[in-house]
């Protein structure tokens, strides 16, 4: 291992894709290794729990939205950037995911306001003191390398003594935007600046900045590295607009570069508007075009995929992914899969509301189970995580205790969850879609309900139910974002 390689990731001579809110999902970053890039960061976010599906990994929020999807192929070259004011907290994200990535990067060069408010990017150029805390933090806790990516500071002297108080933090590199926080892209990069901090430091410079004016082809980016004296280079808008940027063979057509990006999305199941926005920022002027106007059309990724001529594929892709999830289900709700945990039996759980369309949910079911057993009825525990207030609950059933081992959105679902595992291991129906009618809630009880208030034993009486179904309707198109990206366009 050389000075210059920390871990099995190497800052020096490089070019790397730049963090991009919606633009840096996995197909941009996979296509960007294809065409080239030696390291692709993630779009700055924070996540809350890993699953693994589709053969990928995937951190994702209380509210089964997607935070960070990865795969085996770019393991060991993506950054994960995250956008923080906290050390503790940032700590507790990148240990969350340091086993799947190559290095962590904070963000400190972000001007929106979104940021900024929370003191976080841009506005912790004002807090020497606590980019120093994060970052030693950070390179103490984690196993893989530490980098950040900041903006220049009004004077060259100012810069240059921040990058330094930075670079004994230990870190292993550091990206530089080389324009003020209130400047934007139409202001001409301060190359000069990036120069200066090339030579104040020992560790790789990362210069970025340079897309609108410098960088529009492959040959662009080593003059863009000759001119500011860095290590390496970070390019943003001209990847976004063309990720074949980093082809050494010359730029391909922007059909033939969109055409290989679908196929991505498709394989790795990339949100349909996410889909849709990368493409457009690819169409550029061309957004009008008859092509471009069936895509903003579009709503789903088969209807992008029919603009395309890619129908086939898409058949072909959505079959195989639809196995595996069949698999996968499969295996996670094996009733034959418990796992005990000291004396706590546990399994891979998770209350998925569509899932119990009856108007009894799985409490309801071990409620009434206890009540004609003549047993004591199921007590529940809850505890909520710190990081990111996600739930989880035990319930205690004739002594013996069951939980999920996955986090939930609420702690009514948390406690649902509990309750399934302890009936599956009981071989107890839950009120699943397609389970055979059991009787175990039988007439009398629905004749109770509709008579009743709501309570605490019940997560789906009459107000609870109805509350539950209006949520149910508008969630397929109406989620909630918990922590919202805190990057723009590589800002």
């Amino acid at each position: 291992m050389t000075a210059n390689t920390v871990g099995r990731l190497c800052f020096r001579n490089v070019n790397a894709l730049a963090p991009m809110v919606r633009v840096g999902t996995l197909p941009t970053r996979l296509l960007s290794l294809d065409y080239g890039a030696d390291i692709v960061y993630s779009e700055v976010s924070l996540s809350v729990e890993k699953v693994q599906v589709l053969e990928t990994v995937d951190f994702v929020a209380p509210d089964e939205r997607v935070m960070f999807r990865t795969c085996e192929k770019e393991k060991d070259r993506v950054v994960f950037q995250m956008g923080t004011a906290d050390p503790d907290r940032a700590l507790i994200v990148a240990r969350l995911v340091e086993n799947d990535v190559a290095a962590i990067d904070v963000n400190m060069g972000c001007p929106k306001e979104y940021s900024t408010k929370g003191g976080m990017g841009a506005a912790l150029l004002s807090d020497p003191d606590k980019i120093e805390a994060i970052l030693r933090t950070l390179v103490k806790g984690v196993s893989k390398p530490v980098t950040c990516k900041i903006r220049i500071l009004p004077t060259l002297e100012d810069t240059v003594s921040l990058v330094k108080r930075i670079e004994n933090t230990g870190v292993a590199a550091i990206a530089v935007h080389g324009r003020l926080k209130d400047e934007r892209p139409r202001h001409p990069v301060h190359c000069d600046f990036i120069q200066a901090i090339a030579e104040a430091v020992s560790i790789p410079v990362i210069a970025n900045g340079g897309s609108l004016d410098r960088v529009k082809a492959h040959a662009d980016i080593e003059e863009f590295r000759k001119v500011t004296g860095a290590s390496s280079v970070m390019v943003a808008r001209a990847a976004m607009w063309n990720p074949s940027v980093f082809r050494s063979q010359g730029l391909l057509s922007v059909e033939e570069v969109m055409e290989e990006y679908l196929k991505y999305a498709i394989r790795y199941d990339n949100h349909a508007f996410n889909t849709k926005y990368c493409l457009c920022q690819m169409l550029r002027d061309k957004v009008e075009s008859p092509l471009g106007k069936q895509l903003k059309s579009a709503q789903t990724n088969k209807e992008i995929c029919e603009g395309y001529g890619l129908q086939e594929y898409y058949k072909k892709t959505q079959a195989e992914l639809q196995a595996r999830r069949e698999a996968i289900q499969t295996n996670h709700n094996h009733p034959n899969q418990p796992v005990l945990d000291g004396d706590v039996t546990t399994m891979h759980v998770k209350f998925e509301r569509r899932e119990y369309p009856g108007e009894f949910s799985p409490k309801m079911f071990l409620l009434e189970w206890s009540r004609k057993e003549n047993l004591e009825q199921p007590r529940y525990e809850t505890v909520q995580r710190s990081q990111d207030r996600a739930f989880q609950s035990m319930v205690t059933m004739t002594g013996k205790k069951y939980r999920s081992t996955l986090w939930e959105k609420s702690k009514k679902y948390a406690e649902q969850a509990s309750a399934i595992v302890c009936l599956r291991v009981l071989g107890l129906p839950e009120g699943r879609a397609g389970e055979e009618y059991s009787g175990l809630v039988g007439k009398r009880k629905r004749e109770e309900k509709s008579n009743e208030t709501p309570d605490e034993e019940d997560t789906t009486t009459y107000f609870g139910r109805r509350a539950a179904q209006e949520l149910y309707k508008e969630s397929s198109f109406s989620q909630a974002v918990f922590i919202a990206p805190l990057s723009h366009m590589g800002l």
